[in-house]
């Protein structure tokens, strides 16, 4: 009954027997007598524009919906709890008392109110600034809890590249022979690296000259995967001296970040220096088939993407839109600052100020336009 349901509003909720054929003679029966079905994230969509969350809080449903990390899922829930809200909040809170006493300036004369403190004012506009900065500074950490990092696995044919990616698994997701060769098509698996998304893709093996049609596809398919991949984990075959072939990869890989991995650290090493492929990479020795060195692999893994100190459980931005209002919001407050310092008058550092705050209360769903509002609930699921 509302206001107390997710959408304020009133709900009828059926519950029938359970199996496909009841369910749907249910569902067709209720569109029959004037029901419809939901639109992606309408029930979300309709819980925002009721006022039972905010736009950011909307935003953090369909993150929980498809975290795929516990890390991800912490993230998710913080902000949907309302931590972002409130912190954005307050900075709102902060820019209005000085957007007010501004305004008054502009407003009364100076016999009716006391004369503006400039230094006061570029102080607390300052202060929102440096608040602003420091979550800025989460989004990186952020955006990999959230969005994960795809790694490509690139290697020559037989190096142990789709090994590597079953026992990162757990699971023999593909197929392992000794012909050169056997992987042909684009293989992708996710898995958690101390709660980053890692999001594994196994490539055919890159060679020059090879005459099959079909390896011929996967090699190419290899090489666009490469090209968007965060992270490429080039697997060498310690055992056996550097090849040409290793030599053309690695030119593949020069603006690339880059984890050189040495197989086969179980037989005797004949690979050489790997320095000569003039790659700025950290390195790692492992034994797929032995399950060896994966540990110190995942540890490079996640020390490459994760730089800092922070925790799941503190302040963290996950989410590339408020990142960007954020930034916006910033360069306002550039601007009112400039206009302070340049001896402007007070219009021009209100109307910064004001640009400031809408870009905050864009955030939060304060100043929402239909094209926003589509894009964002489009990502739900139906039935959210």
């Amino acid at each position: 009954k509302a206001p107390k349901s997710y959408t304020r509003e009133d709900i009828v909720e059926i519950s029938c027997h359970g199996g496909p054929v009841p369910l749907k003679k249910t569902l067709e029966l209720c569109v029959k007598y004037g029901a419809r079905l939901a639109d992606p994230g309408e029930f979300t969509k309709r819980a925002y524009l009721n006022g039972r969350i905010d736009l950011s809080q909307a935003e953090a449903v369909c993150d929980i919906i498809k975290a795929k990390t516990e890390a991800a899922l912490s993230c998710a829930v913080s902000q949907l709890s309302g931590v972002l809200s409130e912190e954005i909040n307050r900075q709102k809170s902060e820019l209005v008392d000085i957007l007010a006493t501004i305004e008054a300036a502009i407003d009364y004369s100076e016999d009716e109110i006391p004369v503006i403190d400039g230094e006061e004012v570029l102080g607390k506009i300052e202060k929102i600034g440096t608040a602003l900065e420091k979550m800025l500074l989460t989004f990186q950490t952020g955006k990999i809890f959230r969005d994960g990092v795809r790694t490509a696995i690139i290697g020559k044919p037989n190096v142990g590249k789709s090994s590597l990616l079953n026992v990162l698994i757990g699971q023999n997701r593909a197929i392992v022979t000794e012909i050169p060769g056997t992987t042909r098509d684009i293989i992708e698996e996710t898995i958690d690296i101390s709660g980053i998304p890692l999001i594994l893709t196994d490539t055919a093996g890159i060679r020059k000259h090879s005459k099959d049609i079909v390896e011929k596809i996967g090699i190419e398919r290899a090489q666009e995967t490469l090209e968007t991949a965060d992270l490429v984990l080039f697997v060498l075959d310690s055992s056996s001296k550097l090849s040409p072939e290793d030599f053309q990869i690695a030119e593949l890989l020069v603006s690339k970040k880059v984890i050189l991995v040495l197989n086969k650290s179980d037989k005797p090493s004949n690979i050489g220096d790997v320095s000569e492929l003039e790659i700025s990479a950290p390195v790692v020795k492992i034994s797929a088939s032995k399950n060896e060195g994966l540990e110190d692999l995942k540890k490079i893994i996640y020390n490459l993407f994760i730089t800092s100190d922070i925790t799941t459980g503190d302040f963290i931005l996950t989410n590339v839109r408020h990142k960007i209002l954020i930034e916006h919001s910033l360069d306002s407050l550039e601007k009112a600052v400039a206009s302070i310092k340049n001896g402007l008058s007070e219009e021009f550092t209100a109307a910064d100020l004001r640009s400031a705050l809408n870009y905050l209360g864009e955030i939060t769903g304060e100043v929402p336009t239909e094209e926003i509002l589509d894009r964002i609930f489009s990502n739900f699921c139906v039935g959210k």
